[in-house]
């Protein structure tokens, strides 16, 4: 039975959860203005979300692999339901209607259409060629792939949310090219998606708050008030941390307050000064065995359903994580997109925690199938 576990996993997404509580403690507790004068009351809801976010890793976990698939269709028609109810109740933060308000509760549907249409597009395509002689990806599997994609998208970016836009494109391409689909057209839709970024730019489809954040990207004195601001704070942080860091509850820009949004976009900065070199490393290896396993994971299962989901849920979490740490270091956009398993909020942390149950159930259903035909293989070498 231990074989079914991969610990590996597990014990990396106890680490994330274990360092998302104690930089989102760090980042709040002087912060009179959240916290209302209690030092540890974002220490005790990141600590509630992490918790419901193993509970619904261990619900997933545990579930019968049949019952994911025939769940998976649920769970994408909420995801866009809740997008749908965004667009029209949702609340405007940082110029994105991204938030809905449910009993007190700030949710963010979004998060969780990522992993929908991971699992979605993989369901499609199993659908499609499980128990058919024909294995190769045809022009119907990657348009029905890609209209399971379009809705949530069209969605998202009428928000507008850039960042989620981005991340969600990296995510299909990803489930897109791990599904077999041939070179020439992933090549085809790389070019058209370039296309349409740079046409978006041009027409003045995105907003002007966007904009500045890409112009930033290039020069931050270009906006020092805004993005500029943001990335110049983000990098005096991380400089400040050296090789071991100022000390947790240390840091001169975390405690002083200088970075903003920096327990939800920027906690990686937290680590960078706090904690150095050394400890924003082990975040990023613990983030780098998460990848490691679901790719180790996707190339181990012979269900189809199962590999494109885990290398689609690769793609979603490394591509995520890149933006993320890559715009605290000014080597990427700001585009408010949060870092899975660490960043503070319960929407962001429950749709990762639900992906590492859904690997980890892959991983057990591999496992235990694997058990299955150890006996059969040594009955037909005795023979």
């Amino acid at each position: 039975m231990s074989r079914r576990v991969d610990w590996i996993l597990l014990a990396a997404v106890l680490g994330l959860g274990a360092l998302s509580c104690l930089l989102v403690w760090s980042a709040t507790a002087h912060r009179d203005v959240l916290t209302g004068g209690d030092p540890r009351l974002f220490l005790r809801k990141q600590l509630l979300n992490v918790v419901i976010g193993l509970v619904l890793l261990a619900v997933v976990w545990s579930v019968d692999h049949r019952w994911l698939r025939l769940l998976t269709p649920i769970a994408y028609l909420a995801s866009i339901a809740g997008l749908v109810l965004v667009l029209t109740h949702g609340q405007t933060i940082n110029g994105s209607r991204s938030w809905l308000s449910v009993g007190g509760m700030s949710l963010q549907p979004s998060e969780v259409a990522k992993l929908a249409v991971v699992a979605s597009m993989a369901l499609v395509l199993a659908e499609r060629t499980e128990g058919r002689w024909r294995t190769r990806v045809g022009v119907v599997d990657v348009l029905l792939m890609l209209a399971v994609a379009a809705v949530p998208t069209a969605l998202i970016v009428a928000q507008p949310d850039l960042g989620t836009t981005l991340v969600l494109a990296a995510t299909v391409f990803g489930v897109l090219a791990a599904s077999g689909t041939p070179r020439r057209w992933l090549a085809l839709l790389a070019a058209g998606g370039l296309t349409a970024a740079a046409a978006a730019v041009a027409s003045g489809v995105l907003k002007d708050y966007q904009l500045d954040r890409l112009l930033a990207f290039t020069d931050p004195t270009l906006d020092p008030k805004g993005a500029g601001y943001n990335t110049e704070q983000a990098r005096i942080a991380i400089g400040n941390g050296g090789l071991f860091g100022q000390g947790l509850f240390h840091g001169t820009q975390t405690q002083s307050g200088f970075v903003p949004e920096q327990h939800t976009d920027f906690v990686f900065t937290v680590a960078g000064e706090e904690l150095g070199l050394v400890g924003g490393g082990v975040l990023i290896l613990l983030l780098g065995v998460v990848l490691w396993r679901a790719l180790r994971i996707a190339a181990r299962t012979d269900d189809l359903f199962g590999r494109v989901a885990a290398a689609g849920v690769a793609c979603w979490i490394g591509f995520q994580a890149f933006q993320n740490i890559g715009m605290c270091l000014g080597i990427m956009p700001v585009t408010g997109v949060p870092l899975p398993f660490v960043s503070y909020g319960g929407t962001a942390m429950f749709a990762s925690m639900l992906a590492a149950g859904l690997l980890l159930n892959i991983h057990a259903r591999t496992a235990a199938l694997t058990e299955q035909r150890a006996p059969l293989r040594v009955l037909a070498t005795a023979r």
